[in-house]
């Protein structure tokens, strides 16, 4: 009986502990001298990246066009102006919504005006980018469209100018003209991402990068030069494309159920309180009778709930499971039955059953291989979803335990 006083107690510390530790992870749980009660919490399911997941590397190529001074006549052909750019880059998406990316390009741009005509340029851009279709029509990693506006900052570097008329690239002081120059553009752009399967996209976007005047090493005219690009190529995602997410009312029925257990407990504590404080005021009494109870079938208040069509161990749950295991410890004589369920509102009979089993299973398997207790000593019963022990469904994705002679 002593004994038995003890693990009550025990349980309720630990249980009170559960409730402490959802409300400074949920904020949710508001504990007072009479009650444990759950506020309400937005349902919204949130969406989180890894520092090692979602980045990716993409290659490719297109054609360019700058926009700069024209002398028109005699130019030939727009497509004179046409030119390869090739492209090479690597980033990083944060959230289904926002990423960055790092890219590099370059080739040969080609113009016409009276003093150059061509020359060699590359340039990097730092791009912050923007999933459209994730923010607007919900997440969804398999999305097979996408569109992916994006804006950025960058510098270039141009070289190897080729002169128009050789007369004109010297100075009435006989100095040379520039042979490179620097800039720094700005840019935008929409990107459209075609995902081909989870680990590579095929991608096709147009880009407009804006300089100053300056950009083909020559000043006339409009004071804004600007260069057109279309590119497309393939993108690699590192580890596949994908992201972790949690709701907060994933835990509420499971929330509400452990502060129902602590207000139980708590009653349970006020009467035995009660009890003992009456037994007290009439010693000393006559020692009684021993009897002894054998109930094959006690429920122990440790329970293991489960996600959705999962019989993983979350690492919540496993403080359940340690704590059936240091009870088993302190009773070496006491066995004890693992019943696995499922909810009923999903899946079939015959699959929830496999579920449940596979349920009560895991937790055998931690029980033995993570705290060493004797696998003659657990039993495996699998209920599935012909019997639900909450009026809740959701709660019903549980493993509970009970004692067994």
């Amino acid at each position: 009986m002593k004994t038995k006083s003890v693990w009550a107690l025990a349980a309720l510390g630990a249980m009170t502990l559960t409730g402490f530790q959802a409300n400074a992870q949920s904020e949710t749980v508001v504990i007072d001298e009479d009650e444990v009660v759950v506020s309400d919490v937005p349902c919204k399911t949130h969406y989180y990246s890894t520092a090692k997941d979602n980045w990716f590397i993409q290659l490719g190529a297109g054609i360019t066009s700058p926009f700069v001074e024209q002398h028109m006549e005699g130019n030939g052909p727009a497509s004179h102006h046409l030119t390869a750019v090739y492209n090479v880059g690597f980033g990083k998406w944060f959230s289904p919504y926002i990423g960055w990316r790092l890219g590099f390009n370059g080739g040969a741009l080609h113009w016409d005006n009276d003093q150059f005509t061509k020359c060699k340029h590359v340039n990097a851009n730092l791009d912050f980018m923007w999933d459209m279709f994730n923010s607007l029509g919900g997440v969804n990693s398999e999305r097979v469209f996408s569109i992916i506006p994006f804006v950025g900052l960058g510098g270039t570097y141009t070289w190897d100018y080729k002169p128009a008329d050789q007369s004109n690239i010297m100075r009435e002081d006989n100095r040379g003209v520039k042979g490179n120059s620097w800039t720094l553009p700005v840019s935008a752009g929409i990107q459209l991402r075609f995902r081909l399967c989870k680990y590579v996209d095929f991608f096709a976007e147009g880009r407009a990068q804006f300089y100053g005047d300056n950009f083909n090493n020559y000043a006339y005219g409009d004071p804004v030069d600007m260069n057109l690009s279309v590119i497309g190529g393939f993108s690699f995602n590192i580890g596949g494309a994908g992201f972790k997410s949690y709701n907060p009312c994933d835990y509420m029925g499971y929330i509400a159920n452990l502060n129902n257990q602590v207000n139980d407990l708590r009653g349970a504590l006020a009467t035995t309180t009660a009890a003992l404080a009456a037994a007290e005021a009439q010693l000393p009494c006559p020692e009684a009778e021993q009897v002894t109870v054998i109930n094959n079938a006690a429920p122990l208040m440790a329970t293991v709930r489960f996600k959705i069509n999962s019989a993983r161990i979350s690492q919540e749950e496993m403080v359940n499971v340690y704590n059936i295991a240091q009870w088993m410890k302190a009773n070496p004589d006491q066995n004890v039955a693992i019943v696995g369920y499922a909810d009923k509102d999903t899946g079939t009979s015959a699959y929830n059953m496999a579920l449940s089993k596979r349920r009560a299973e895991a937790v055998q398997k931690a029980l033995v291989d993570e705290y060493g207790i004797n696998p003659d000593r657990l039993a495996i019963q699998a209920k599935g979803s012909d019997v639900q022990p909450y009026d809740v469904n959701n709660w019903n994705r549980i493993v509970i335990f009970s004692q067994q002679q």
